[in-house]
């Protein structure tokens, strides 16, 4: 009974932007999980080509699509294209996305548009068009990669902070709008994790890896491979009556309101 209810084997599933990344990580669990994996990036076919090498010397089923999640036609002629090819899309993850460090008073105004256009407007765009088709099965998961920015503000991340508090709020209405055909619309909040982008400052004595070591009551950074139990229970059968909630893998940052730095 409990194995079938975290089964997904034989599932397909569309994840966003995961060449790399936390992205490749919840693509990894799913398809280590038996779910066939569909890769999509954007700025190269040579990425998606070494991603999807990548999931197969795991054994992972893995096809690629290269195409701007924040370009519609780009992605009505993808979905058509995978549901074609591969087969209904029963898992979507909406992970693509960008950050712009600067402060909003330094902000251009394009910068910020673009920030918001494919944080929050995109996963609008594919997952109007992918559960366009889940309606007609009556069946589908949805993932949309929130942030602890969809909670909390933090200097410079303005932009991003504003797109992904939206994620939040657009997590609820695709739930509220999307129940009643048997689809769960749900999301994910990272909190601060071990890749490859974090390493420079991950080291003894950087100002910002103490203060993610003291704020954070798992007293760690956290392992990508973390993210994968969240992205199998949201997408299988365990989940089917948890609808728009954001399950914040964080290490309990959000539990807290931090120690002093000099408290054991």
């Amino acid at each position: 009974m409990s194995a079938d209810l975290f089964n997904v084997q034989g599932k397909i599933a569309l994840v966003t932007g995961s060449t790399h990344g936390l992205g490749m990580a919840m693509a990894r669990g799913l398809g280590l999980a038996g779910a066939t994996i569909v890769v999509n990036g954007n700025s190269s076919q040579d990425k998606i080509d070494t991603a999807i090498a990548e999931y197969e010397k795991e054994g992972i089923k893995a096809v690629g699509y290269k195409f701007n999640v924040a370009n519609e036609e780009e992605v009505i002629a993808a979905v058509a294209k995978i549901e074609k090819e591969v087969g209904p899309i029963d898992i979507l993850i909406n992970n693509a996305g960008i950050i712009k460090r600067t402060p909003l008073l330094e902000m251009e105004v394009a910068d910020f548009k673009e920030v918001v256009d494919i944080d929050l407007v995109s996963p609008f765009i594919v997952s109007k068009h992918v559960v366009k088709n889940m309606v007609e099965r009556k069946a589908g998961k949805v993932i949309n990669i929130c942030s602890m920015m969809s909670e909390l503000g933090r200097n410079s991340v303005g932009a991003y902070a504003a797109a992904k508090g939206g994620l939040k709020m657009l997590t609820q209405n695709m739930a509220t709008e999307w129940a009643k055909y048997n689809i769960q619309v749900n999301g994910i909040g990272p909190g601060y994790f071990a890749t490859s982008q974090t390493a420079p400052i991950r080291v003894d004595g950087h100002p910002f890896n103490d203060f993610i070591i003291n704020r954070t009551p798992a007293a760690k950074w956290g392992d990508p491979n973390d993210l994968a139990g969240a992205a199998i229970f949201l997408s299988s059968k365990a989940s089917d009556f948890v609808n728009g909630h954001v399950v914040y893998v964080d290490g309990g940052i959000l539990a807290t309101i931090g120690k002093p730095s000099n408290e054991a």
